[in-house]
């Protein structure tokens, strides 16, 4: 289990060299804020603190945000086919994204729009190593708001979102993944809809958004 931990910690750690890349870029590209405004300007959507700003980028292209949950799934997928609860959690993992894109959106902040984790990682060598890494990095993504929670305090829209998200992973995906890593690393469709997660439902989609199937 720490081997695999240690893997999927390396190549997050390489993918992040890509996201540091395309925001030195976008910075240099941007120039920094309008005259008379201060770093956490946004265009868009008005004013919105650099600390919530840099929460809400993290939330979405982190280590241990939507954007490389997703293509951890999606790596899974594409090496052992169509298995849940992967297809059912990439599904929901989609609408968890665009939720954050959506409020990146209001705000007029820019990220990079095609997820920069996707070919970058790579799936454990058994369904039943895949499943034990994802419930630790549920565990992860829970923890990961936990700490940014604070730091959006005020701005009720994404503490709404954040704590939709964290949600998911905690009381959805955490035990899906538990109970799939003790079947030998996937589930039934049964299997699925006994844990409250039938093909389509399951997860937050965020304030606004469309149910999720996470």
């Amino acid at each position: 289990m720490t081997k695999i931990k240690k893997n999927i910690k390396t190549a997050m750690t390489l993918s992040m060299g890509v996201l540091l890349v395309l925001g030195m870029g976008l910075a240099l590209a941007q120039g920094g804020p309008p005259a008379g405004r201060g770093p956490g300007y946004a265009a868009a959507g008005g004013q919105i603190s650099e600390e919530a700003k840099q929460a809400l980028l993290e939330a979405l292209t982190g280590p241990e945000g939507e954007y490389a949950a997703y293509a951890m799934y999606n790596a899974v997928i594409e090496k052992y086919g169509e298995v849940e609860p992967y297809i059912s959690i990439r599904r929901a993992e989609a609408n968890h994204i665009a939720a954050l894109q959506r409020q990146l959106d209001s705000y007029g902040i820019e990220y990079p729009k095609d997820n920069p984790y996707i070919g970058q990682v790579s799936a454990p060598d058994s369904l039943k190593e895949a499943a034990e890494a994802w419930a630790a990095g549920e565990i992860a993504n829970v923890e990961m708001y936990d700490r940014l929670l604070p730091k959006v305090a005020s701005y009720p829209n994404l503490v709404r979102v954040f704590e939709n998200l964290r949600s998911a992973s905690l009381n959805q995906h955490l035990p899906i993944f538990k109970a799939a890593a003790e079947n030998g690393g996937s589930l039934t469709p049964a299997q699925m809809q006994e844990l409250g997660m039938a093909h389509g439902h399951g997860g937050h989609g965020g304030h606004g958004g469309p149910s999720s199937a996470h």
